[in-house]
């Protein structure tokens, strides 16, 4: 089992972790959202509960919560521009379909 970040990506999470000016690392887990059923999240955390598992990529953190983890282990968290566009793209070797807009995905 494993969450791994370009280096890019790693890059984009430290600068964010400092201009925010404190935070362990970056949670990155799923919701119930958007046509395809699946959406992720990601938001920096303070601490990391007992449940939680800690993965270290790149010299960060990534934290993932159990119930997350069976949906994205083995996800590369990758950051590009595209165009007008930036963001946090992800790589999921278990998605099997995704919406048109690419905002939800099925397992």
């Amino acid at each position: 089992m494993a969450i791994t970040l370009t280096e890019t990506a790693a890059e984009r999470v430290k600068a964010f972790l400092d201009n925010r000016g404190k935070g362990i690392g970056l949670r990155l887990g799923i919701k119930t959202s958007g046509c395809s059923g699946m959406a992720y999240v990601l938001e920096f955390i303070d601490e990391v509960a007992e449940d939680d598992k800690v993965f270290e990529s790149q010299g960060v953190k990534i934290i993932v919560d159990a119930k997350s983890l069976i949906y994205i282990d083995g996800t590369e968290l990758d950051y590009g521009k595209e165009g007008l566009n930036e963001g946090f793209q992800f790589n999921n070797p278990n998605v099997k379909d995704s919406c048109g807009c690419g905002e939800s995905f099925t397992v």
